[in-house]
């Protein structure tokens, strides 16, 4: 009979291993020594626990299911409760337990972390929904059509929750898109009517500008031009399509009638400058009449200045106060150098004021007699008042003798 702290082998070739509800039969061999008999026995039970090594190294480092690991350890306890190796059966039994127990508490830590998991997919998914239908109600439609469609990117990599809770998020969220969409659609329909009708108004405003361009009428036609570019901004945008050949066209004959307007102007800018200089050096001619001596001269001389002057064209605008002032200023001297002639010759002005002059001539001499009449006879008051009387009478005497002077008297 051979024997070892785990198993033995009694005379008749049975294999016995020893365990804590004491020996049980393992089996018979009968091809060999007793001691081969339990080598092989023994090589058993080591094989049994390196499977039980490996699925125990599968359970710690790899996503082995519960399902899947617990029948791997029933199908080893099989083995061990066969009793068909020898060993410590015993503590390959408390190692299966003990693994039972892993198992157990990763499928317990597994089932927490899928409901923390769900519940985080829950929130995110609530979150999604409820940024889904804030921006339903957007009008910034770029900018909220590119953040919803991240959104259903975002949505797929979430895992889904129980088919109630995920379908009525789902409709939610997919209602929300919808709604944007059909918000979307009606702004750019109506976007477009908006267009298409602002098309057809700078249809008309380039027509008319066109219709305008070969015009010679350029104060109107200007004035007109800048109505147009009014009207054109306040039609709104065409199709993009059209909006710019429109415009093109618009401009282009604009620039047609300006172009032709400013070649005019210039033309008439040169002639006016050139106008100016021919008037200034007129009315040089003309200050030199002055002072008037020669009457007669000064006016034939001023007549033969002004029939060239009214025969030079416009001057610049901003120019000519200035030099038709100069002009003016020699023609009021002549006609002030004219009147005091007419005074001084006129026979009836002439009479005119000699007789006023002797009028007052009497009166103040008359004044005089009286009041010294008055202060003879002692009367002061009387003498006093005709005094005051007689002020009043020399000034006009003084005044008439003046204007006689005039009349070379």
């Amino acid at each position: 009979m051979s024997s070892d702290p785990w198993g033995r082998v009694d005379e008749t070739g049975t294999v016995y291993v020893r365990t804590a509800d004491g020996e049980k039969v393992v089996g018979s061999w009968q091809a060999g020594s007793p001691e081969e008999a339990l080598a092989y026995f023994e090589r058993k039970y080591e094989g049994l626990v390196v499977e039980i090594g490996l699925l125990e190294k599968r359970v710690q480092t790899t996503d082995l299911s519960a399902k899947d690991a617990k029948a791997a350890i029933d199908h080893l306890r099989e083995q061990v409760d066969a009793h068909h190796a020898v060993g410590d059966l015993d503590a390959l039994r408390a190692r299966l337990d003990k693994l039972v127990q892993t198992v157990e508490a990763r499928r317990e830590q597994r089932k927490a972390q899928r409901a923390r998991q769900a519940d985080e997919a829950r929130h995110a998914k609530e979150a999604l929904v409820a940024e889904a239908e804030e921006l339903a109600q957007s009008d910034q439609w770029r900018a909220a059509g590119e953040r919803l469609r991240a959104l259903v990117d975002t949505w797929k990599g979430l895992p889904r929750l129980d088919r109630k809770s995920d379908d009525e998020l789902w409709h939610r969220f997919s209602h929300a898109r919808s709604a944007f969409s059909k918000r979307r659609k009606a702004h750019f329909a109506q976007l477009d009517a908006q267009r298409e009708e602002a098309r057809r108004a700078k249809e008309r405003l380039v027509a008319e500008a066109e219709a305008l361009s070969g015009s010679t009428d350029w104060g109107p036609t200007a004035a007109r031009y800048r109505e147009l570019m009014s009207e054109w901004k306040a039609a709104g945008r065409a199709q993009r399509e059209h909006e710019d050949d429109l415009w093109n066209r618009f401009r282009g004959a604009q620039d047609v009638f300006f172009a032709a307007r400013s070649s005019v102007f210039a033309e008439r800018d040169a002639e006016q400058a050139e106008n100016l200089k021919l008037k200034e050096e007129l009315a040089g001619e003309a200050e030199k009449i002055l002072p008037v001596t020669d009457l007669k001269a000064a006016r034939a001389a001023f007549r033969s200045i002004n029939e060239r002057w009214e025969a030079i064209g416009h001057v610049p605008r901003d120019a000519r106060p200035k030099v038709e002032g100069r002009m003016h200023a020699v023609e009021r001297a002549i006609q002030e150098a004219e009147e005091a002639e007419w005074r001084r010759t006129n026979p009836e002005a002439r009479a005119r004021a000699e007789g006023l002059t002797g009028q007052l001539q009497a009166a103040v001499d008359k004044l005089k007699t009286q009041i010294e009449q008055a202060r003879a006879q002692g009367n002061n008051a009387r003498a006093d008042k005709l005094e005051r009387e007689l002020e009043g009478r020399q000034a006009l005497l003084d005044q008439a003798l003046k204007g006689l002077q005039e009349f070379g008297g």
